[in-house]
Formats: C-alpha cells, sequence, structure tokens
C-alpha cells in the first residue's frame, strides 16, 4: 500500500539538497515473511512514476540494542535521495524484535543467528518482485549478517555483491572472510578513519582474506558516520559501486518538487 507521509512542494528554481531533503519516490510499506514464521515491516522506496530501478540496495542496520533500526540516518538518506539522483530503489527493514516508527517485527533479537532468515526473507522479496542488480548494503551489525549470511545460498545466488559500512569484525570470523573470498562476489568495504571498533590499517589486514575486496579508509569519519558530509560520502561510495555509469559526486542540488521529512528518531 502507499506510504508515502510527505508533503512535497513544486519549485522552479534549484534547492540544496540538506539531510531533512526528500526527494520523489514511489514509496510503499511492505512486510517480509520469514522462513520461522515471522513478520517483519519495512519500507520499500523506487524511482518514481513506475521508472524500473537500475539496481536493488537491500539495507541491513545497525544493532538494535545500540539504537539501531531501519531509520538510520544513512539509510534513510538513501531512501530520500537515491531513487530520484540514480534510479536506485531502497528496501529498509527491521530485523527481528526491531522497532521504529514504521512499527515492530515480529520476534526477537537473536544475537545475528536468527536473523540470517530476515536477510534471506529480504532479498527473496526483492527478487519475488522482479527487482534485479542486488546489492547487499551492512551497517555495523548489519555488516556481520552481510559477511556470514551473503555468500551463503540461496542469498549468493541471488545477489550481485555487498558494501559495508564500519565493519567491526565482532561475529563474522576469518571462516566468514574465507567463504566471502571463495565466493567471488564483489566486496566493497568503507571504513571510517575514526572507528571505535575497527580503524583502516586492521581492516586492510584483516580483509586480505578476500581477494576481491576493495577497502576504502574514509579520513575523518566515525563509526556513526554523523554529519551530512560523511553521509553524503557513504551515499556516493554506494553509488559508485552498483552504477559504476554515473558521474559522481551525486547532485547536491535538486529542481523539482521536494518535500522536508520531520526529525529524526533517535537511533544509529
Amino acid at each position: 500500500m502507499p506510504s508515502d507521509p510527505y508533503t512535497f512542494m513544486p519549485s522552479d528554481e534549484a534547492i540544496e539538497i540538506r539531510a531533512a531533503t526528500v526527494l520523489p519516490a514511489d514509496r510503499r510499506d511492505i512486510e517480509l515473511h520469514t522462513a520461522d514464521g515471522l513478520t517483519l515491516v519495512g519500507e520499500f522506496a523506487a524511482p518514481a512514476g513506475g521508472r524500473a530501478p537500475r539496481a536493488t540496495l537491500v539495507t541491513l542496520h545497525p544493532l538494535p540494542t545500540h539504537g539501531g533500526f531501519m531509520d538510520s540516518h544513512v539509510y534513510r538518506k538513501a531512501s530520500f535521495r537515491l531513487p530520484a539522483l540514480a534510479d536506485i530503489a531502497v528496501l529498509r527493514f527491521n530485523t527481528r524484535g526491531t522497532c521504529s516508527p514504521r512499527g515492530c517485527s515480529e520476534g526477537a533479537f537473536d544475537g545475528g543467528d536468527g536473523e540470517r532468515l530476515d536477510l534471506q526473507a529480504a532479498v527473496e522479496w526483492a527478487v519475488a518482485q522482479g527487482l534485479e542488480h542486488i546489492w547487499l548494503v551492512g551497517w555495523s551489525f548489519g555488516t556481520e549478517l552481510c559477511l556470514k549470511y551473503g555468500a551463503q545460498d540461496p542469498v549468493a545466488e541471488l545477489i550481485e555483491g555487498a558494501i559495508l559500512l564500519s565493519p567491526p569484525l565482532h561475529r563474522a570470523v576469518d571462516a566468514d572472510l574465507d567463504a566471502w573470498g571463495a565466493s567471488g562476489l564483489p566486496l566493497k568495504v568503507l571504513v571510517p578513519e575514526f572507528d571505535d571498533y575497527l580503524v583502516p590499517e586492521d581492516a586492510e589486514r584483516r580483509f586480505a582474506r578476500v581477494p576481491q575486496a576493495d577497502v576504502t579508509g574514509v579520513d575523518g569519519a566515525k563509526h556513526l558516520w554523523v554529519g551530512e558530509k560523511y553521509a553524503a560520502r557513504a551515499l556516493n561510495e554506494i553509488v559508485g559501486v552498483v552504477r559504476p555509469d554515473l558521474e559522481l559526486p551525486l547532485p547536491a542540488r535538486w529542481t523539482g518538487p521536494s518535500a522536508v521529512a520531520p526529525s529524526a528518531p533517535a537511533g544509529g
């Protein structure tokens, strides 16, 4: 069902794209159904006017026990901007036991074990919608899910690769990295200079087990990518992977209808 809560105002003059700027998209609330019988809540944002997306992001949020959910700010901004600026669709959802303004997903946080089925449900939903060029995007805890389960069937055969923001490498171990390396799937790794858990130098060493991994340190950034400068950098890096045909950076100004989102909820 349609779920766009924003009031769009026309404009003939270019506006600066700010943190709360919402650009046009076809947005709808969705439900995902896991193999163990849970219903997860989410939102799907696609290019407006029925245009087919050129790529689809399945996003996996930071740790829900520390404030992570589908509205974590980089993903919220991705859903605000990427359908319009890059013809990229964005699927956001709450993993099991996680709540946001969209609602609560059934079940309880399972430390990254049962969440395997959440990841699988999201990718299979995207495939069932006829979407192509599906990429996983994980942030913090979400990177652990990507690394542990993205290179395993049935997910591995359905995705193009993955992009990681601030991987802590707590739950994902060397065996998971080796499995990802063996899969041959592309892996982009964005590591903040001042990350709380894994800094670029250590990430280069750890991810050396994945020959195809592209590890990029981001000067000045922190684990939560706070600040428009760093959120925009993350979005540009993501687009550079999934739409290498586009000229970057993404436009910083927009001419046409736009809206202003309400204040972001607390969280990662």
